[in-house]
């Protein structure tokens, strides 16, 4: 049985849709930060490669470090990176309603659909879950951690798109021979 420990990084105040652009992530909530570490285990942590999830894993992490994972990244919005949803809608608002609305083999342009993030993070996942931890804290984002929370439900991935994944929060996976079972989503210590 492993125990996924899903942490989404600090907070970036981006007003826009940011996937694979790197910019930092603000970690100035110390009390935040103390509360999550607290609530962690005392396990191996492993992040997305992009810094707002490296230096929020470094900030947690007290037990081994695992080398960042560009397979944990966000979504890849291709064209629609760093743009608000207002300004993709004036200029295609039938792809981005149907990216969000029905989403699965929908796709930003030079972006990636759902079904290639879903399959990227449980390819990922399934690797450490091979290794056998008992517990494993993977710091990463919005969408990657809904891939799994999606996973784990069995659910839709509309349906995914309605649960809330705010920064700092945990979202406790846990996978053994019965499958998949969630025991928190979108925790705040």
């Amino acid at each position: 049985m492993t125990r996924l420990w899903l942490v989404r990084h600090g907070p970036t105040h981006a007003k826009s849709m940011v996937g694979w652009s790197d910019i930092p992530a603000d970690l100035s909530d110390t009390a935040a930060l103390a509360r999550l570490r607290d609530h962690l285990p005392d396990a191996p942590v492993v992040s997305s490669d992009l810094q707002r999830a490296v230096t929020t894993a470094d900030t947690l992490a007290s037990a081994l470090r695992l080398p960042h994972d560009p397979n944990l990244r966000e979504i890849n919005f291709g064209a629609w990176e760093l743009k608000t949803f207002a300004e993709i809608e004036a200029t295609d608002p039938q792809t981005i309603r149907a990216y969000w609305e029905t989403p699965g083999h929908v796709a930003p342009p030079q972006g990636e659909s759902w079904n290639a993030v879903r399959q990227r993070v449980d390819s990922a996942i399934d690797h450490y879950l091979a290794q056998g931890y008992d517990d494993l804290i993977v710091v990463a984002h919005f969408g990657v951690i809904l891939t799994q929370v999606q996973r784990a439900l069995g659910i839709s991935a509309y349906e995914a798109f309605s649960h809330r994944i705010e920064n700092l929060s945990v979202t406790t996976l846990v996978y053994g021979p019965g499958g998949w079972r969630a025991d928190q989503i979108n925790h705040n210590p």
